[in-house]
């Protein structure tokens, strides 16, 4: 098992892929298999309840903390995530916000 202190660094710094430092969104491709992805993603109904407030972008040079861009080809990825139904089995818990403004990461 993976040391929960390990576990949060990496999230961190995938998360820092948000940074406003970025010439673009996070590039995010969602992949169906676990075993592949960098991170495990639950969607929580609750805003209070999340690590990531998230706005999905239709446009790559969203440049701002929070904003994620799906891609269609791993390769183009910054970060590959899997959703899983289980909030237990989570890296990251996020919320999606209709508004860009909103969007922000807390870790």
């Amino acid at each position: 098992m993976i040391n929960p202190f390990f576990s949060r660094l990496f999230i961190s710094i995938l998360l820092s892929l948000c940074t406003p430092l970025c010439a673009s969104a996070a590039q995010i491709f969602v992949t169906n298999y676990p075993s592949e992805a960098n991170a495990k993603v639950f969607v929580t109904k609750y805003q209070s309840e999340a690590n990531c407030i998230v706005y999905d972008t239709q446009y790559p040079s969203d440049n701002e903390p929070g904003v994620w861009f799906y891609t269609k080809y791993k390769s183009d990825a910054r970060a590959v995530i899997y959703y899983t139904q289980y909030k237990s089995e989570a890296d990251l818990i996020v919320y999606f916000t209709k508004y860009k403004s909103d969007a922000r990461c807390r870790y």
